[in-house]
């Protein structure tokens, strides 16, 4: 028993260590322009674990608003709001992931990448049936920014159906 312990350890072990140059190469050792461009797209300097290293050179998410008081609605109605925003960062803005805290809130995004100084939307679409009383409805947005979350608010009232 003592072996195949021994035998399977080594093996993983080993395994984990069998990458090949190809695989060890750094986004700076990539030379094919189309390459560089797709690594400066999905660049994002944001690590959970420590501090960001460059902070400067990422896509940069600039709302005119982050919020929007779309006032009273009958219940049932559908409230849609567009978010509209300015990359003001260096490099091309990817938003990779746009949820909210219910299934009652939907944002839709920009599925391709927006280049420095480009314009988008981020369309929200608010479900107001069953959702009776004061509302405040947060968005996560998700990109290649710092910090890689921003946070949209859909805030209102609810008028309960007669």
């Amino acid at each position: 028993m003592r072996y195949i312990s021994l035998f399977i350890f080594l093996f993983f072990a080993l395994a984990c260590q069998n990458k090949s140059k190809e695989d060890q190469r750094a986004v700076e050792e990539i030379t094919d322009p189309e390459l560089i461009y797709n690594s400066d797209i999905i660049r994002n300097p944001v690590s959970a674990n420590a501090e960001p290293q460059d902070t400067v050179n990422v896509a940069k998410l600039e709302f005119n608003s982050h919020s929007f008081d779309f006032g009273e609605v009958e219940e049932g109605e559908v409230v849609t709001h567009a978010f509209e925003f300015t990359n003001t960062g260096k490099v091309p803005l990817v938003i990779t992931n746009g949820h909210s805290t219910c299934g009652c809130t939907v944002p839709e995004w920009p599925k391709e990448a927006i280049k420095p100084g480009g314009k988008g939307k981020i369309v929200v679409k608010f479900d107001s049936n069953g959702k009776a009383g004061p509302q405040a409805k947060p968005i996560t947005i998700v990109a290649n920014t710092y910090p890689s979350q921003t946070m949209l608010e859909l805030v209102g009232l609810v008028n309960a159906k007669n």
